[in-house]
């Protein structure tokens, strides 16, 4: 069933998939099959959906079109790809993906998307045309041609490609009457030749089409004669549906149908997050070419996406390490005065378990207050928080900068069944993993070495989608547990000076909590103690 507005938990996706034809749905059928959180935007209305039947596909000759379309629906939604109804209205670059706008108002975000919304068949102004569009006013005769051989045919040219179509309808019927009004006077050589088979050539411009319904009986001619017809072939002019890519200012070729998207084999656009399928840049395509390229499309779309998380991973991997501990108090000794990706590393391998594995206090209390969507914890440690947001609906990333941890949160997802909604990514959290957040949060991102904490943050805020919330919570001064000597690089704020440090746009952000809030907790010793959280609340507007 296709998602409503309202139902939706969140508005950022792997990849969005603009069209739900066959070339669209094939492209998401590889996406949700590679583990991509894929949405299909659809409006329903595929080229196709004027004829009764298919042919030419293997496997499926004579099926309907809306059938094959109901099976596809089934077996993308298999492998978690969600359905929107709508169309998409615009398309806008961002650092990090595109921004993508529906015409019923939604605001989306993605890394990638394919564009699959076909192309529209704009016709003849003749009466009677339109009506009989699909059944016995046709196109494509090897869609169509077995079903009307040896009646009599027409073919009304609007182009001079009229004539390869006039050639190729002889091979169904030898009564063939081809309208050249189209095309004004024909060559000499070119007339001989299509009357060498037994063409009739009609020069005089039809007006109208005759017959009970969207039977047809008769063309009828402007001179007031009518002639004959079962059916009538022609080529309406092609129309891609992609005017809303122009401000992007894509790559374009000029073909004998028309101007088109410019792709290469795979579909890519001249835009590297942008890929075209299907008639949209190719109006001969049928419902298997379509399904091919669609196909080679979703592979090559992860395959992209995949060289893009290795080439972050790689990059994070070469800055300086930054790290943020789970929301529970340091277990004894001082912090180290090394900055090192060596020294999380250790200290994680070094212990069997670093933190409590309970929820932050701040991070569920104010979690329990949103619309659950999809989440990112920077300096996840062993994952206590992204399980939780797993278990209350959330779809929710932990990055940190150690493996142990990462694979510590990974078996505790495993364990507590959430493993499809709570996922770990070892990543410097210095750079802020690519996406649009419903939520991200860091907390207590406090560091024995220097960290760029501001810009850490500024860049999470990159991240949060609009309607979406960064939840910052920290340290406000030194817990009590903590040696003086070794807290030279923490950074310590009050709530406000955080917010004043942010330096954020107020015409796109809110502040909806800035306080401090005291926490017992328990001291090194075992000695309860208290310390002042300082939580930071801002919305994206």
């Amino acid at each position: 069933m296709p998602l409503m507005l309202g139902s939706m938990q969140q508005n950022s996706w792997d990849v969005i998939v603009a069209g739900g034809g066959p070339a669209g749905l094939s492209a998401a059928l590889m996406l949700g099959r590679a583990r991509r959180r894929t949405l299909v935007i659809d409006a329903g209305s595929p080229r196709n959906r004027f004829a009764a039947h298919m042919h030419g596909v293997l496997g499926q000759e004579g099926v309907p079109p809306g059938e094959l379309l109901d099976r596809s629906w089934d077996e993308v939604a298999g492998y978690g790809v969600e359905r929107l109804s709508g169309a998409v209205m615009g398309v806008e670059r961002e650092p990090d993906g595109l921004r993508i706008t529906t015409t019923d108002g939604a605001v989306l975000r993605a890394r990638a998307l394919i564009v699959a919304t076909g192309l529209t068949d704009e016709l003849p102004a003749i009466p009677g045309l339109a009506e009989r569009w699909g059944v016995t006013v046709l196109h494509c005769p090897y869609c169509h041609g077995w079903e009307v051989r040896d009646q009599h045919l027409g073919v009304l040219t609007t182009s001079p490609l009229g004539l390869h179509q006039a050639e190729l309808i002889r091979q169904w019927s030898d009564r063939v009457t081809v309208f050249t009004a189209g095309l004004g006077s024909l060559e000499p050589e070119t007339a001989e030749r299509l009357r060498a088979r037994g063409i009739v050539l009609e020069p005089e411009p039809v007006v109208g089409l005759l017959g009970e319904g969207t039977a047809l009986e008769s063309v009828w001619l402007r001179d007031g004669r009518q002639v004959r017809m079962d059916a009538l072939f022609t080529a309406g002019t092609p129309r891609p549906r992609d005017d809303f890519l122009a401000p992007l200012d894509l790559a374009r070729t000029d073909t004998p149908w028309g101007s088109f998207l410019a792709v290469d084999a795979m579909g890519q656009t001249s835009d590297d997050r942008i890929w075209a399928v299907g008639n949209v840049v190719n109006p001969g395509a049928n419902v298997p070419l379509s399904i091919g390229v669609g196909s080679f499309a979703g592979a090559a779309v992860n395959a992209a996406l995949v060289t893009a998380d290795f080439d972050a991973a790689m990059s994070a991997d070469h800055r300086d390490p930054g790290h943020a501990a789970e929301g529970e108090a340091h277990k004894g000794g001082s912090w180290p005065t090394v900055a090192s990706a060596d020294f999380w590393e250790e200290r994680y391998a070094g212990s069997e378990q670093v933190w409590s594995g309970k929820v932050n206090r701040v991070l569920a209390e104010v979690a329990a207050t949103l619309t659950p969507g999809r989440a990112l914890d920077l300096g996840c440690g062993e994952g206590a928080d992204v399980i939780w947001l797993a278990q209350h609906g959330w779809d929710a990333i932990g990055a940190d900068i150690s493996p142990t941890a990462i694979g510590r949160a990974q078996a505790a997802a495993d364990a507590a069944r959430v493993a499809g909604n709570a996922r770990f990514v070892v990543a410097d959290i210095a750079h802020v993993p690519a996406g649009a957040f419903d939520l991200v949060t860091a907390s207590f991102l406090h560091s024995p070495a220097e960290l760029p904490r501001e810009d850490i943050l500024r860049q999470a805020a990159d991240v949060v989608a609009p309607g979406g919330h960064l939840l910052i919570t920290s340290h406000v001064g030194p817990p009590p547990w903590a040696d003086p000597a070794d807290t030279h690089h923490h950074r310590f704020a009050t709530p406000q000076e955080e917010v004043e440090q942010l330096a954020l746009d107020p015409q796109r952000w809110q502040v909806v909590v800035a306080e401090v809030r005291p926490r017992e907790t328990t001291a090194p010793d075992g000695a309860p103690t208290t310390i002042d959280d300082g939580v930071v609340l801002i919305r994206r507007i």
